[in-house]
């Protein structure tokens, strides 16, 4: 490495073998089921289930048809599966619609049809279908007090199944007697399926009572009708052993796992070392970037536990515990925003961190670049970078800075990419 080293570019090119690694047009084809001797429908959701049909509709030989549901924006031209579009992270009455569209593609189906789900994050807010006497504005309160919680992704999944008519396994259940073949792009830490999406065609063994120990235990405030709905047995999920399920296939098909590695790969290619602390690191996004600045400087300081020049990647979900209203931007701009007040002038350290499908937050950017000198250019120009962050405002200081990352949506989603170049 020599003093013109382009760190941009750098993390560019990490963020793309990332993306690559996990892209549905090179994977898919790998795990395609054998054709049934009816018919074959697909269904999907996710910020990806568009690319994901695509995909498909070309490795697939045979006829088929059906309906996924993306993100507004993330489209895909597709020959003979319907994409609808709706609304991301708040629901509406879109995605109301389009899961109405896949209960509606899989019923009456026989033995001899396979279903084919395409399933990627996203889907949980993609898909409202309220339960029982429950409406799309109780869903959407539930929504977004799970946003505003804090809580982790499996805890939020384990909620939303049990206040929904089609997650938690019920999408693959009204396939019955259909046979369905679930290929997951996870962006859950651990890779579980169930929990992509909430499982829509993937049950689990969480229960009610679960979900209301989650409400209490993260003090959320939902509404009556849903706190009802949740104490009455209406809410119970199917479970893994319901024969209804019996044949049925799940397969990971991407995982931040698998596009760490390749990122590694990319580093490496261009003379860096590379370690992976891990791919299911979950927490408070600042309490996070407190915890990899701390690394950095002890690389940086020590050599310790990492000789430099090392990139040291991560992947996962961090969450943001919403204290004031009005800011902007998202987990990866909040997670670097802290880290940079970390390793504030210790000269070497310089990061990147960013979601994999293209959006972190409420804004167009993927996430930001930051270094050891972000903080003081910061003030330089009259900002205080604590208050930013106390205010959720990280989109705020990175615009300030000329340093968001906006890839626009990649078609994808294994969630985060975290890198600390230390050289």
């Amino acid at each position: 490495m020599n003093g013109q080293f382009d760190t941009h570019a750098f993390f560019r090119s990490l963020f793309d073998a990332a993306i690559a690694a996990a892209d549905p047009r090179t994977i898919i084809g790998n795990f395609l089921p054998a054709r049934p001797k009816g018919r074959t429908i697909v269904i999907g959701a996710g910020k990806g289930a568009a690319q994901m049909a695509q995909a498909l509709e070309v490795a697939w030989s045979g006829p088929l048809e059906g309906v996924v549901v993306t993100r507004y924006g993330y489209g895909a031209p597709t020959r003979w599966i319907e994409v609808i579009e709706a609304a991301h992270a708040v629901p509406d009455e879109a995605g109301r619609t389009g899961a109405d569209r896949l209960l509606k593609a899989v019923g009456g189906l026989t033995a001899n049809d396979l279903v084919i789900a395409l399933m990627c994050g996203g889907g949980s807010a993609l898909l409202p279908a309220p339960a029982g006497r429950l409406t799309l504005a109780d869903e959407i309160a539930v929504n977004q007090a799970l946003l505003a919680s804090g809580a982790p992704i499996s805890a939020m999944n384990s909620v939303r199944k049990h206040v929904s008519a089609i997650k938690g396994g019920r999408l693959a259940a009204a396939a019955h007697p259909a046979r369905v073949v679930s290929l997951v792009v996870s962006d859950i830490p651990g890779d579980d399926p169930a929990l992509v999406s909430s499982g829509p065609t993937v049950p689990n063994e969480a229960t009610r009572q679960e979900a209301l120990d989650i409400v209490r235990t993260y003090g959320m405030d939902l509404p009556q009708a849903v706190m009802a709905h949740l104490a009455t047995p209406e809410a119970d999920a199917p479970k893994p052993t319901d024969p209804r399920f019996a044949g049925h296939e799940v397969h990971v098909i991407a995982s931040a796992a698998r596009s760490l590695e390749a990122t590694a790969r990319a580093a490496e290619r261009q003379g860096v070392p590379a370690v992976i602390l891990s791919d299911a690191i979950e927490g408070e996004a600042r309490e996070v970037g407190g915890v990899h600045a701390a690394i950095a400087r002890e690389v940086a300081a020590r050599g310790r536990p990492f000789a430099r020049p090392v990139v040291i990647l991560s992947g996962g979900e961090t969450t943001v515990t919403i204290r004031h209203k009005g800011g902007r931007g998202g987990r990866n701009s909040e997670f670097l925003l802290a880290l940079a007040l970390g390793v504030d002038g210790v000269g070497g350290i310089s990061a990147f961190a960013a979601d994999t499908d293209g959006i972190d937050g409420s804004e167009d950017n993927a996430g930001a670049f930051a270094d050891h000198t972000s903080i003081a250019r910061l003030r330089a120009a009259g900002h205080d970078p604590q208050a930013l962050l106390a205010a959720h405002d990280a989109w705020g200081a990175f615009d300030a800075l000329g340093d968001l990352f906006v890839p626009g949506p990649t078609g994808t989603n294994v969630n985060d990419l975290r890198a600390m170049l230390v050289v």
